[in-house]
């Protein structure tokens, strides 16, 4: 039978937690096909992959492609629904083939975002009740909460929706590049749901740097709000991610980074339909309040 879902996981210098995951992924009962993006390791990753698992498609890249990896990926992918995966994160088994089935039977379902579980405490992650009670409205045919964002390393896409978006952007790197892809996705038409019974697992690395990311993620929530809401929504963003960021040199230097990218910021503004922009300004309570949103590092 051809394969519904292909997964593809991008990495850099993380060997033993890859070597972790592509254990789990190949004890699925789907068994997906699985392409590895290794954004130019050098902790010997790549070779890992080659020698232990011949039968995992593998792309060596010759730079650090961040989540452009995903891209690359899925190119390399023929399945009708893509999985994404990180190098610490693994998908329950049966989930692949629950989210598969939601994305058959609702031709208008763009994305299913996994209910995640964080090792080794077996809790689920703190955005889960944003993500539950999601208060952006939905179709009564859609099969969990309606959401617009989407969480990268546990949410399986449908292909042509991911490429007809154009996929992530070059620009945004790492770091809370999900966001502006689900936007884009909305915008496009395609509808983003949370469903409950799609498990997948996050046992963090200790191979990251906190403040990088932080700085990436303040940077990229802010890029994204100025290229895709009105300027209303967008200065109400803005002022609630500075509010709410801590005061100090990351921080500041993310605003630095933010406010050099203007040019191109502005040549490519897009704001998202209307309805979109209601679903973001109605999810601007839950994400003022939440503890899962707050940049630290």
């Amino acid at each position: 039978m051809r394969a519904r879902v292909g997964v593809v996981v991008i990495t850099k210098d993380r060997r033993r937690e890859l070597t972790r995951t592509l254990s789990r992924l190949a004890e699925l009962p789907e068994r997906p096909p699985v392409v590895v993006v290794d954004n130019a390791s050098e902790d010997g990753t790549a070779d890992m992959v080659a020698h232990r698992h011949p039968d995992v498609g593998l792309v060596r890249a010759g730079a650090n492609l961040g989540a452009v990896g995903r891209n690359v990926g899925t190119d390399a992918l023929s399945t009708p629904y893509v999985a994404f995966c990180d190098d610490d994160t693994w998908w329950e088994p049966g989930a692949l083939g629950r989210a598969a089935d939601l994305l058959d039977a609702h031709p208008h379902l763009g994305a299913v975002t996994a209910r995640l579980v964080v090792e080794p405490s077996g809790e689920e992650d703190p955005l889960t009740p944003e993500l539950r009670y999601s208060p952006v409205p939905g179709p009564e045919w859609l099969p969990g909460p309606a959401v617009l964002g989407i969480l990268a390393g546990v949410s399986v896409l449908r292909t042509e929706a991911f490429r007809g978006v154009g996929g992530f952007s070059e620009r945004l790197w790492l770091g809370g590049e999900e966001e502006l892809l689900a936007l884009d996705l909305a915008s496009a038409g395609w509808w983003l749901c949370w469903d409950e019974w799609t498990v997948a697992h996050h046992h963090a690395s200790e191979v990251r740097d906190p403040r990088r990311r932080r700085r990436q993620g303040i940077r990229n929530t802010l890029w994204t709000a100025w290229l895709r809401r009105p300027w209303r929504g967008a200065l109400d963003h803005t002022r609630q991610v500075l509010g709410s960021a801590p005061k100090d040199r990351t921080s500041a230097a993310a605003v630095a980074e933010a406010l050099g990218g203007l040019p191109w910021v502005l040549r490519e503004r897009r704001t998202v339909p209307p309805h979109v922009e209601e679903g973001l300004q109605l999810l601007a309570g839950p994400r003022r309040r939440s503890r899962a949103r707050r940049y630290v590092g």
